[in-house]
């Protein structure tokens, strides 16, 4: 059965995307018309958090507004370049579903595998599913060096808090 099958939002869930952005004016939109193709019969929101993108990025995101409606698309403008950690943190103050889905703007988490994100967390009551780089067919094309060693490092943090999960909640790479 394919991911888009199972993931039609049932029991009322609800997906809160949490996107920083960043000057990712050329980016943005392609994003979201992706979230938006690939999460068909989905409830959720795209909480975009601009950091006082120079290049334009709020002025694209509000252009896409107008098509998917601010009740979709709901940017969240700070005044200038405050983190990564602190975008998140934000996010998460405005988002209203019971599901948080985090994504970097420029396209390596492509949406077209969320359906299965969903899917995983739907069949096995997951509390976290989490999306790796290191398995097969995984991969960081177009990096370099020093991003490749800060992703791997980050990943090795992730997976000694995260794994094993000694709470009793499952934990799922896909």
């Amino acid at each position: 059965m394919a991911a888009e099958e199972v993931v039609k939002s049932k029991g009322g869930n609800k997906y809160s995307l949490i996107v920083p952005t960043y000057n990712e004016r050329l980016n943005i939109a392609l994003l979201i018309y992706l979230v938006f193709k690939h999460l068909r019969d989905v409830d959720f929101e795209i909480i975009i958090l601009d950091d006082g993108s120079p290049d334009g990025t709020q002025d694209v995101v509000k252009q896409v507004q107008r098509v998917y409606g601010e009740d979709r698309i709901l940017l969240r403008a700070r005044p200038k370049k405050l983190g990564l950690g602190t975008a998140y943190a934000h996010g998460l103050k405005h988002a209203s579903g019971n599901f948080i889905v985090i994504m970097d703007a420029d396209l390596s988490h492509h949406p077209k595998y969320l359906p299965s994100f969903i899917k995983k967390q739907q069949e096995t009551g997951a509390s976290i599913v989490t999306g790796t780089r290191y398995v097969r067919g995984g991969g960081m094309h177009g990096w370099n060096l020093m991003h490749k060693l800060t992703s791997r490092g980050a990943n090795v943090l992730a997976h000694t808090l995260l794994w094993p999960d000694f709470t009793g909640n499952p934990c799922y790479k896909i």
